[in-house]
């Protein structure tokens, strides 16, 4: 079963009825959703890219370099690629993470076995056990019914799921000062770099709700 957060397949859009694609920008209408398997793959090849985006991998990194690129975070690197020149979600990621590895700059996530992680983290009112069953229930739709292995200490409560395209989910609760704790989620073993942000955004989701609620 796929996870929510591979990358989910965009329709490409066309220009309206006599007006052609901006000059300049590779047009979006037919373009390929992101390649099947895409968690799987160890890397997109230039060829799905080429296809994936209307330009080369050599291309893409020409025209960052001339923004100066190498100077940005990750994010803004995607987010100017999504915004300038209409480039889907997923493949802003997969243009991102090979910009940064060809010029090599750090990539978010990068673990010591290779493998990437996100973690968020969030200070929330109330006690430690009780704001773990809280985590716990409103991950169950991000988690997909997978069932969590729970350690329910009085100070330091823990939950644990393995996801199953074998992502490894935690959460972690710690008394803080003030009435709250500190609560850390963190998503490993992802395979490819393309998946962090996503995961990172749908982790902020997931938890943006119990914020919201307390405020």
């Amino acid at each position: 079963m796929t996870r929510r957060t591979d990358p989910p397949a965009r329709p490409g859009r066309s220009a309206p009825s006599g007006r052609s694609a901006r000059p300049g920008r590779p047009a979006r209408s037919g373009r390929p959703a992101p390649p099947a398997g895409a968690d799987r793959s160890a890397e997109i090849s230039d060829a799905r890219l080429g296809s994936g985006t209307g330009r080369s991998a050599a291309d893409w990194f020409a025209l960052l370099d001339r923004a100066d690129a190498a100077r940005l975070s990750h994010e803004r690197i995607a987010r100017l690629l999504i915004d300038d020149h209409e480039v889907a979600p997923w493949w802003a990621q997969v243009i991102t993470v090979r910009y940064e590895q060809g010029r090599g700059l750090p990539s978010p996530g990068l673990q010591p076995d290779g493998s990437y992680a996100v973690t968020i983290g969030r200070s929330l009112r109330g006690e430690p056990l009780e704001l773990l069953e809280l985590l716990v229930d409103r991950l169950a739709g991000y988690v997909e019914g997978v069932q969590a292995t729970v350690v329910r200490s009085a100070t330091r409560p823990s939950a644990e799921w393995t996801l199953s395209n074998g992502d490894v989910l935690t959460v972690a609760v710690s008394p803080s000062t003030g009435g709250k704790c500190s609560v850390a989620v963190t998503q490993a073993r992802l395979r490819l770099p393309e998946r962090v942000q996503p995961v990172r955004e749908g982790l902020a989701r997931a938890l943006g709700v119990m914020v919201d609620r307390q405020n």
